[in-house]
């Protein structure tokens, strides 16, 4: 067998709300091509679906209105999280408690509305169970078993310290990204592994990054171009690629997915939480031009609720 992991993020460039970073794991049969074993499994899965189960978030989130890109996201985490043998969660509590540290860390007001948060809230149970049906079959007939998702979100305040210690966007970013990597590849040591990574923006060495967190005294560069930069961990039986569109491997298509989904669902509650003290307030995404807007129009609610801008506003 080999261990498959995929790695993305959401949010890396809006100034409100958290950074996320998601990671799958899969054991896939001795093959040459495992990406390929997961492509085929999910064509083989729901013959005649009109969009793909597991697919880049951005796409996924873009077809239609915005609540079935929301069903589309919900649909294929959720379904995610059943096979590896999870419960389904009827709330954000159960999903932080299975995916990880999703929640703020410390308090802020204006995330005060995440606990209440009831799932799914765009599909529905008996959905997830059919899909969660077709996907075993099909994933057994690839040799192919989806073991782990797990998740990590960075709100403003932990973000803006992390930038006040001396590192930048894009190191948040890689560190969040291996330290999940790392910690899923520790669960399964007894099989190769192969870490598929979407590339962290403009960043094209990895190498010093990889040997800390993977905490291995060899990394050997196979290639950085525009492309693509991979690497060999010879201690630990891995190779990490950090690709561009690396989203159109299955287990990083689920990662993405997921970064979106946790993103998605944080946003519903503080947008929930600003509108109900700032009667009119149009709901923001978070992205820089939308985001100057929404501070203008909620910042003396802002004031007023004794919400720092540190934990409001992302600086980078």
């Amino acid at each position: 067998m080999t261990l498959c992991i995929g790695t993305d993020e959401a949010g890396y460039g809006p100034n409100l709300g958290p950074l996320v970073v998601a990671a799958t794991a899969w054991h896939v049969g001795d093959s040459a091509e495992p990406a390929a074993n997961l492509a085929l499994a999910m064509a083989q899965a729901v013959p005649g679906r009109r969009t793909l189960l597991w697919a880049d978030s951005k796409q996924l989130y873009k077809t239609g209105p915005v609540d079935r890109g929301l069903a589309l996201l919900e649909e294929g985490v959720l379904t995610g999280l059943c096979l590896t043998g999870l419960p389904l969660p009827a709330a954000w509590p159960a999903l932080a408690e299975q995916l990880g540290p999703i929640g703020p860390v410390g308090g802020s007001p204006d995330w005060d509305r995440l606990d209440s948060l009831t799932l799914p809230r765009a599909t529905s149970a008996t959905a997830i169970s059919r899909l969660v049906a077709a996907l075993e079959k099909a994933l057994a007939g690839q040799q192919a078993t989806l073991r782990g998702v797990v998740c990590r979100a960075i709100y403003p305040a932990e973000f803006n310290a992390s930038l006040a210690r001396g590192l930048n966007k894009a190191d948040i970013l890689s560190q969040a990204t291996l330290e999940l990597a790392a910690a899923l590849r520790a669960r399964w040591p007894e099989e190769p592994a192969l870490v598929w990574c979407d590339r962290h923006g403009g960043r094209k060495s990895y190498a010093a990054l990889l040997g800390r967190h993977f905490a291995v005294p060899l990394v050997q560069t196979l290639s950085e171009t525009p492309a693509c930069s991979a690497y060999a961990l010879p201690a630990a039986d891995a190779r990490v690629e950090f690709a561009v569109g690396g989203e159109a491997r299955v287990p990083v298509a689920l990662a993405s997915m997921t970064a979106k989904y946790v993103r998605e669902l944080a946003m519903l509650a503080f947008n929930a939480f600003w509108s109900d003290r700032v009667p009119g307030l149009r709901p923001t995404a978070g992205y820089p031009l939308d985001a100057r807007r929404w501070r203008e129009e909620a910042g003396p609610a802002a004031a007023s609720a004794g919400v720092a801008e540190a934990s409001l506003w992302r600086n980078a």
